[in-house]
């Protein structure tokens, strides 16, 4: 029996802690969870750690998918209890008993069916990871790798850039640039953004003129410090100035994006989801760069729309994170010409699976580049489950 004709038997949620598919969940020596402008930093009690104010509260989310024959597709994501349960207890009527290729009628399904209560967040998070487990499952039957199914390679290696606060290990460890996470908000006032300043003054002496930097800037700034910031950091030639705003402030990002000159991009779009959101981003933001995570933006379904999008503007689509699930849609757009790798070592210095310790089979850079392999689906498979809790139907 071929595809057609292969039904989906059973869907299943699972919950997981520390690490993962929530990157934020770690223990609090990890860069990650340390002081880093939020929006939250305008608070003293919540300034010090993100973790002070929960972000690593939900937790992973980890869907399988299982088909009549045994296969099991795998998608990963946040949003823990509260998404396993939405997957269990609203969408899995929407899975169960379909052909395991009808992926854009069960996302639209999806979708739709709960649009009342979702469109963004959790419920995009539950989706997104539904739609990978769907995309998985019908590679591991076809025995096709992802990126073959939708569109195949246009290169044979992702150059990637690393996210961290250590850039110049970055440069030795072979990738094209560094993102740093941005220490200091508006709340800290001129003191904090000389702070910012001299950090990313000594960074630039560190690594020379040639080697990308930009700013992850986390939803935290107002438009006049974002200005600033962009403005001196254009001077010590960094690449772009990231995600500077709440993401439903188009305006500013509208705004910023005149002031900028044509030296530093604007982008954004990591906490964006669905084709509409982006819209307003290309439309009337101008970014020059969108960057959806395919865990929280719909899925790999929506992803590919989102892209498409993009390229009809004429605009690179980066996506945010997320590991071996983004790579393979980024190997088949000549429009996303490099990908993100967060440093996941707690202090920046080596590479690691961004999942770990979930999945087995990751690809992980090497020399600042990405490889894929001709494994079916993403490739990768759960390593342990008796470590996950399983959420149960109600």
């Amino acid at each position: 029996m071929g595809v057609t004709g292969r039904k989906i038997t059973a869907v299943r949620a699972y919950v997981a802690s520390g690490g993962g598919g929530d990157y934020h969940d770690q223990k609090e020596e990890h860069w990650i969870v340390n002081q880093i402008s939020t929006p939250m930093s305008i608070y003293p009690d919540y300034k010090k750690t993100r973790t002070s104010f929960g972000i690593n509260a939900l937790k992973t989310l980890v869907v399988e998918i299982e088909s009549d024959n045994g296969e099991v597709g795998v998608g990963i994501s946040t949003g823990g209890v509260p998404a396993a349960w939405i997957v269990m207890n609203h969408l899995d009527r929407f899975i169960v008993d379909q052909p395991v290729e009808n992926i854009e009628q069960i996302w639209d399904q999806m979708y739709r069916s709960t649009m009342y209560y979702g469109r963004k967040g959790v419920v995009m998070n539950a989706i997104s990871a539904v739609d990978l487990a769907l995309w998985d499952l019908l590679g591991k039957i076809r025995e096709e790798p992802v990126y073959a199914m939708i569109g195949g390679k246009v290169r044979e290696e992702i150059p990637c850039y690393a996210t961290g606060p250590r850039p110049d290990l970055a440069k030795e460890m072979g990738f094209i640039g560094g993102k740093l996470p941005l220490v200091f908000g508006p709340a800290d006032g001129e003191e904090g953004l000389r702070k910012n300043l001299e950090t990313a003054a000594s960074m630039r002496e560190k690594v020379g003129d040639d080697f990308w930097l930009m700013w992850d800037c986390w939803m935290s700034l107002d438009l006049p410090y974002a200005q600033k910031l962009m403005q001196k950091s254009d001077e010590l030639g960094f690449k772009w100035i990231e995600e500077c705003f709440n993401p439903d402030d188009y305006w500013a990002y509208r705004d910023l994006k005149k002031r900028a000159s044509n030296n530093i991009l604007v982008t954004g779009g990591e906490h964006e989801a669905t084709r509409y959101g982006f819209r307003m981003l290309l439309e009337f933001c101008d970014l020059d760069i969108v960057q959806p995570d395919v865990g929280w933006c719909g899925g790999l379904t929506e992803l590919i729309k989102i892209g498409n999008l993009a390229e009809s503007y004429g605009k690179y689509v980066i996506p945010h994170g997320s590991g071996i699930y983004s790579y393979h849609y980024v190997v088949t757009k000549t429009n996303s010409p490099f990908a993100e790798y967060l440093v996941m070592s707690p202090k920046a210095d080596e590479v690691v699976p961004q999942y770990y310790p979930l999945l087995e089979g990751e690809v992980i850079p090497v020399n600042g580049k990405v490889k894929l392999n001709d494994r079916p689906g993403f490739g990768v498979s759960l390593n342990n489950t008796s470590n996950l809790q399983l959420i149960h139907k109600d």
